[in-house]
């Protein structure tokens, strides 16, 4: 199941800085996205993290990774993710919270998630090839970066899929695991920079559509010095009242919009392009 080989030699996620593409797509005189280039967020599958910083939304994808998906989810809804720390945060990495230890050494009660490093890919599965290397497909499956074996491969497969990991990209959330495989819990992180060398060796569950900029302003520290930024509040959006709901929207990756978007990124990008390099626009009123 495991692309990680391959993806090490064909896919070097740089990291292009989100200002230097939408110069690149600015400059090119791009218009604004129209009304039907825009798709809301899956309600169910959205967290909303309030920090002292500020509100972060992530899009979780149980396509991807199930059992990942369906702790967090439970975790925010019993309330268990509110007021604890970050207390890991690596400026160029990754921000770490989810430990009621407050030291990397905490969980749930609940058991431990089997580590979800890979998936299957069918013909069904919603996803954007955005580029292409020897042997795969690299894309999006709504705003998650991921990378496969080519589609057409599917009809020579027992059960019709290819395999499949996500992409540690800015704004990823990835689950915090000890050196056991099998050891996801309560602990996640959310990628500040690209970082290909956990590519199938992490579990990859949502990605960041509003609130990156937050997700950088926690405060830097391995441990964090006090006082510590905090999740004052995590919650699944479909859970929020209807009358205080945020109605989130991101740019549909499937849209020729953002098919033009990829194609300015390449142009600027040149050679040293990546999925990475993707700075997909959100919408939240």
């Amino acid at each position: 199941m495991r692309l990680s080989k391959a993806l090490a030699s064909a896919i070097l996620c740089g990291v292009l800085a989100a200002t230097a593409v939408g110069g690149a797509v600015a400059a090119a005189g791009f218009t604004q996205p129209a009304a039907g280039d825009w798709r809301p967020v899956d309600a169910e599958n959205t967290l909303v993290i309030d920090t002292n910083q500020g509100r972060i939304f992530v899009e979780l994808y149980p396509q991807v990774a199930p059992q990942s998906v369906m702790r967090l989810k439970v975790l925010a809804r019993q309330h268990f993710y509110d007021g604890l720390t970050f207390f890991r945060v690596i400026d160029d990495f990754m921000d770490q919270t989810g430990d009621p230890k407050n030291s990397g050494e905490g969980s749930s009660t609940l058991p431990n998630v089997p580590g979800e490093f890979a998936f299957k890919r069918s013909v069904a599965m919603p996803f954007t090839v955005a580029d292409r290397a020897p042997g795969l497909e690299v894309g999006f499956i709504g705003v998650l970066p991921a990378a496969s074996k080519p589609i057409a491969l599917a009809q020579l497969t027992a059960d019709g899929t290819v395999p499949a990991e996500g992409l540690f990209c800015p704004g990823g959330l990835g689950m915090a695991r000890a050196d056991d495989p099998n050891s996801n819990n309560s602990q996640f992180f959310i990628m500040r920079q690209a970082h290909p060398q956990l590519n199938g060796n992490y579990t990859l569950a949502g990605r960041v559509v509003a609130g990156e900029d937050v997700a950088r302003a926690i405060k830097v520290g391995e441990p964090v010095p006090a006082p510590q930024d905090t999740m004052l509040k995590v919650q699944v959006l479909a859970d929020m009242p209807q009358a205080s709901r945020p109605k989130v929207m991101v740019l549909d990756t499937a849209s020729a919009y953002f098919a033009n978007l990829v194609a300015q990124s390449k142009a600027a990008r040149g050679a040293d392009f990546t999925v990475c390099d993707i700075d997909i626009p959100s919408q939240v009123k």
